[in-house]
């Protein structure tokens, strides 16, 4: 399963270089209009979701999560021309371990982000942008490894996200993107019905770049 996913990934991330360079072939429109309000963007883009972690256990050490990169989809709408709100969806899969060599399984995450971003030269093919917003998780599918773990529960849990980025114009409507994220986030584990406990911020930075569309 896990080789699965990762194959999905890289499927869809060649999907995604051979939509790019198809974008940059494209012929530019004799007048660019740029990004304004009232419009709305999809994007499709890879992203790395990069866990920067550290915990507090009960019983002493630190967990390491894994890095996982996956397809996401994002959307995008101008209130005015400068500012706009997007929403990203995606879900990833990360192994877990303490660092005592505890094999703590695998868990998934479906972290939905909405920010409130401002785009410097909207107008321009060059159109960079800066964000921040709310992320909530949802943490699902926890898979205990067994043995001396038999069970493992993550809380869902709110966060923070700062976001900087940068859009750049192939053709009027079609856009290349690429996109960084630091989310600050934080989950309570509870292992064996709370004979273990843990603190853990993981934190991820997400990185991404695809392309996206203006309707």
């Amino acid at each position: 399963m896990k080789t699965e996913r990762k194959m999905g990934a890289g499927v869809a991330a060649v999907a995604l270089g051979v939509m790019m360079a198809g974008m940059a072939a494209a012929p530019a429109q004799a007048e660019f209009q740029g990004k304004s309000a009232g419009d709305f963007m999809v994007r499709l883009r890879a992203i790395g979701v990069l866990p920067d972690e550290s915990a507090s256990t009960s019983i002493g050490g630190d967990v390491n999560v894994s890095n996982d990169w996956v397809p996401e989809i994002d959307f995008t709408y101008f209130v005015t021309d400068n500012i706009a709100l997007e929403l990203i969806a995606a879900t990833t899969n990360h192994d877990v371990s303490h660092t005592a060599g505890i094999d703590l399984g695998e868990v998934n995450l479906l972290p939905p982000t909405l920010t409130l971003q401002y785009h410097f030269m909207p107008k321009e093919r060059l159109s960079p942008y800066i964000g921040a917003g709310l992320n909530y998780t949802f943490f699902y599918d926890e898979d205990a490894p067994g043995g001396a773990v038999t069970s493992i529960n993550y809380d869902n849990n709110i966060g923070y996200a700062l976001q900087a980025g940068v859009d750049y114009a192939v053709a009027d409507n079609w856009y290349l993107n690429l996109d960084v994220k630091k989310i600050f986030l934080s989950t309570d584990v509870s292992i064996n019905g709370g004979a273990i406990t843990a603190d853990v911020d993981l934190d991820p930075w997400v990185v991404g770049f695809g392309v996206g569309y203006r309707f």
